[in-house]
């Protein structure tokens, strides 16, 4: 996979550094994640890479296109490596767990402005906001009132 990674970083005429390599990878492995889980998992592979050189690289690789920043309403922002195809995301508004939508129907932009007020319109972006298969699951589950019962 690194040399895919490797690959991708020099279509783009980025230097291939161990940095920009592991937060590749740290995204490819885990999408829609935030920053400090990045640096985190970057850190545990590399730790003498700093705080400042993962976010510079967060900025490099999503300046480039290689990466996608998301940041539905309200939420921190994250990261995916997921890109180029306009796809959408679903929200959890217990817990914040971000799945990709992939786009209905057709090219995109998926949607068409009703008055686009002059602009070239080149993506569309739509977060739907729900309850997780998992939360929906535990607000569902019986509740016992200090009955002592399990």
């Amino acid at each position: 996979m690194t040399s895919d990674f490797e690959a991708q970083l020099r279509a783009v005429s980025l230097r291939v550094t161990q940095p920009r390599l592991a937060v590749l990878a740290a995204l490819h492995e885990n999408p829609h994640i935030d920053t400090n889980a990045v640096i985190e998992l970057v850190r545990d592979a590399h730790p003498g890479v700093s705080h400042q050189a993962i976010y510079d690289v967060l900025g490099a690789l999503t300046d480039a296109g290689l990466v996608r920043r998301i940041q539905p309403a309200g939420a921190t922002a994250r990261y995916e490596s997921r890109v180029g195809d306009n796809h959408h995301h679903v929200v959890c508004r217990s817990c914040g767990a971000i799945a990709d939508v992939d786009c209905v129907v057709g090219d995109a932009p998926c949607l068409t402005a009703s008055d686009a007020h002059g602009y070239v319109v080149e993506e569309a972006e739509v977060v739907f906001w729900g309850t997780c298969p998992d939360c929906a699951a535990k607000s569902k589950a019986p509740v016992f009132r200090q009955l002592g019962r399990k």
